[in-house]
């Protein structure tokens, strides 16, 4: 049996273009992981069997496409525990299924390359490239486009997920988005946000990103606002939300942050992992 973290995203910035013939939209994104993790096992079996979270389509996908592209017969049974809050603009699944990846290919008589393994993941989900190995990193085109970045790791994550509302799904979101015409001015849009991300040089300089494109479509939350007030130097939505985070510098800062939001919304008190 082997077993390995998958740590959840957040989205330090998200540009947001137009769909794709696919239905895909470009993006621009900088993703950083967090130490908010799912703890995935995985070993050998006669089928491919996910326990822990019934709700999982992700790594059952991704495990059968592995098994298609590897030529093999292979089955694994994969236990799940999670931690990550589902739906919530984290990547959990993209991350546990990139893990159970990792995990499964490494048992292989003849492991996949990096790039085929890669080629693999991008079939199950926009996301779960960026799993595969560590370290931030840009993601363009659908988000499969992956550069490593060297950004400031030394800052604290308040994540605040709001108690009541109901989650609007990401497909509903990318929609809004489009009706509210949100892809104009993509291309000016992500060269301000790569000429701002050659500057970083603090995590001071995460501010000067800007905001989330999908947070207009995801209805704003008041959780933004709140997490300034409180003292964020930075706060937006991860990915399609519901979940948002607040950059701090000190933890006791984002520990007051914390006690502060608790009535209104579930909180991590969490820190960057490479």
């Amino acid at each position: 049996m082997k077993r390995a973290p998958a740590a959840a995203k957040i989205n330090l910035a998200l540009v947001v273009g137009p769909r794709r013939a696919n239905g895909l939209h470009e993006v621009v994104s900088v993703m950083q992981r967090i130490d908010l993790c799912d703890s995935v096992e995985v070993e050998p079996a006669e089928t491919i069997r996910v326990d822990g979270f019934r709700k999982d389509t992700l790594v059952r996908s991704a495990l059968a496409k592995l098994a298609s592209a590897s030529g093999t017969n292979e089955g694994w049974r994969v236990r799940l525990q999670k931690r990550i809050p589902v739906a919530a603009g984290l990547g959990g699944g993209s991350a546990d299924a990139a893990t159970a990846l990792v995990l499964a290919n490494e048992a292989l008589a003849r492991p996949l390359p990096p790039d085929e393994l890669a080629g693999v993941a991008a079939e199950v989900g926009a996301d779960v490239p960026f799993f595969l190995a560590p370290g931030p990193k840009l993601a363009e085109g659908a988000g499969e486009e992956l550069r490593g970045l060297d950004l400031p790791q030394d800052f604290w994550v308040l994540l605040a997920l709001p108690r009541r509302g109901k989650k609007i799904s990401t497909a509903e979101i990318y929609r809004r988005f489009d009706e509210l015409g949100g892809a104009a001015g993509f291309e000016e849009r992500r060269v301000a946000l790569l000429d701002t991300l050659a500057s970083v040089r603090r995590p001071r300089d995460f501010a000067s990103f800007p905001g989330n494109d999908l947070a207009r479509a995801a209805g704003r939350p008041a959780l933004i606002d709140e997490l300034v007030d409180w003292g964020a130097f930075r706060a937006d939505v991860s990915g399609a939300g519901p979940a948002v985070y607040g950059l701090f510098h000190h933890r006791a800062d984002a520990a007051r942050a914390a006690r502060g939001l608790r009535r209104s919304a579930r909180v991590w008190l969490v820190a960057p992992v490479w």
